[in-house]
């Protein structure tokens, strides 16, 4: 009896041990999983990790046509892979467009078959086919590929690549093929880079808002705290960012100290009888005080559905004091909430203790701090210092208020000019994700007095909660949204889990 006995607590403890390492297993690999979801949200990542996969797998792709049609000339490689490569690492640049990305390298081919001709039947009086390369044909590829592409508005570095190329498709020894398969070749092969191209631009490039970034697909369920001085405003604010999917609703939540007090509220809001209130509630003061904030409650939610058209519910949750914060969270988990939206509150110029809990949890949030009488935020200002999760979710809800008449400013500062055009980039990787009017802008000055200067012509900016930076970097350069009091425009500070 002994043994079995140690027998089944051995068994027991491997069990645990197994399940334990588990556990531990999937919470690594959620957390690689957002770590990659959150690199993926950087474009350039989106396209360098492009280039890797499809540039090998479409010269794979020549590859096999040229072993299997003779006729298409290894030399299509070379200029055929940069261009590639120029495709898919800048899909929205200037050298990306279909007509001049084809029309350039046959062009370039044409040219040079054409310098060819003439250096070898006007200049050496041989034929095409015996003549070695000269200093006087390659001139004149050059030189007629310029002029062509110019004249035909279709400028590529790789069009002079083949123009150079052609010229040793008809030398003896280079297996190459003659000159007119090696035009066709480049043509065909050019095509069919572009038209895969094309396919990935429509329908993924364009379209990674919504495959890859978090806040596209989610935040349809909104809670809001009832709590600080504008709480109408706040649960409004909410609204407007839950109504922009079809599937968003907002929860009103209203937290109370005394467990009878949020039962005779809860009793008030079913509309069950008083004699029942007055049981669970500990005095009559206390009922009518219950009562009265579940009408209040119940008000701010038709007015929420009539005003915006989003379905609103009303939770009383209890609170013990000691942690209000996780009073919120839960009642977030509880009623399937992913965004919580709740009025910006502030201890002697710093978030309060029970903002900072929000922004140290794995829950979205964003705190509202309301100064204008506005119920539409429309014109919107989002400053934005790198690229990430929470840059795309701040242009994600500026977008859910801008609507269909409203405008998008995004912009960010800068220290030099060396960094305006990667900031420009920056900026315009974020507008491509827009369908709302959005303008990009890059300064030079402080970005506090950037706001000042900028914050009448717009209905609200968003801040980030700067929750990636490390603690000395907090010291050395406070974050931002500590100097949103300064500010006479309604201001929004997102924290992205």
């Amino acid at each position: 009896m002994g043994v079995r006995d140690a027998f089944g607590r051995v068994r027991t403890a491997l069990t645990e041990r197994y399940f334990a390492a588990i556990r531990r297993l999937r919470r690594v690999e959620n957390r690689e999983r957002r770590e990659f979801r959150g690199w993926l949200e950087h474009t350039s990542n989106v396209t360098s990790l492009s280039v890797i996969l499809f540039v090998p797998l479409l010269i794979a792709l020549v590859t096999l046509l040229s072993n299997t049609l003779q006729q298409v000339s290894f030399l299509l490689f070379p200029p055929l892979a940069s261009g590639t490569y120029t495709l898919f690492s800048d899909p929205e640049g200037e050298y990306a467009a279909p007509k001049r990305f084809v029309g350039g390298l046959t062009v370039g081919a044409l040219c040079g078959w054409a310098a060819l001709e003439v250096a070898a039947r006007g200049v050496y009086h041989v034929s095409p086919a015996s003549m070695e390369v000269h200093a006087g044909a390659a001139a004149l590829s050059i030189a007629f590929t310029g002029v062509a592409v110019w004249a035909l508005s279709l400028e590529l570095p790789t069009a002079f690549s083949t123009a150079l190329l052609v010229l040793i498709t008809g030398v003896p020894g280079s297996g190459s093929g003659s000159p007119l398969a090696y035009v066709v070749g480049v043509f065909l092969s050019s095509s069919l880079v572009v038209l895969v191209f094309l396919v990935w631009r429509e329908e993924f490039y364009e379209r990674r808002a919504r495959y890859l970034y978090q806040t596209t697909g989610a935040d349809d369920r909104v809670l809001v705290p009832m709590r600080g001085d504008h709480p109408w405003r706040t649960a409004l604010f909410g609204a407007r960012l839950a109504a922009a999917h079809s599937a968003g609703k907002v929860v009103l939540l209203d937290i109370v100290d005394d467990e009878a007090v949020a039962e005779a509220e809860r009793n008030a809001l079913r509309h069950d009888t008083a004699g029942e209130d007055i049981e669970n509630a500990a005095s009559e003061a206390e009922l009518r005080a219950a009562s009265e904030s579940a009408r209040v409650l119940d008000a701010d939610a038709d007015r929420i559905r009539t005003k915006v058209g989003v379905p609103c519910e009303v939770v009383i949750a209890v609170d013990d004091g000691a942690n209000p914060a996780g009073t919120v969270l839960d009642a977030a988990d509880r009623t399937g909430c992913d965004l919580v939206v709740t009025p910006y509150e502030a201890v002697r110029g710093r978030a309060s203790a029970f903002l900072r809990s929000l922004f140290g949890s794995d829950t979205d949030v964003v705190a509202f701090r309301s100064v204008n009488e506005t119920e539409r935020w429309r014109r919107t200002l989002v400053p934005v210092r790198k690229a990430g999760d929470a840059a795309h979710a701040m242009v994600d809800y500026a977008e859910r208020l801008a609507g269909d008449g409203g405008t998008i400013s995004l912009c960010t500062c800068i220290g030099s000019e060396r960094e305006r055009r990667r900031a420009e980039r920056m900026l315009a990787n974020l507008a491509e994700t827009v369908r709302a009017p959005c303008e990009t802008r890059v300064s030079r000055s402080e970005l506090a007095r950037f706001l000042k200067r900028n914050q009448s012509s717009h209905d609200v900016v968003f801040i980030g909660a700067s929750d990636d930076r490390s603690a000395a970097s907090r010291i050395l350069s406070p974050p931002t949204f500590r100097r949103v009091t300064e500010l006479d425009t309604d201001v929004a500070v997102v924290h992205k889990a």
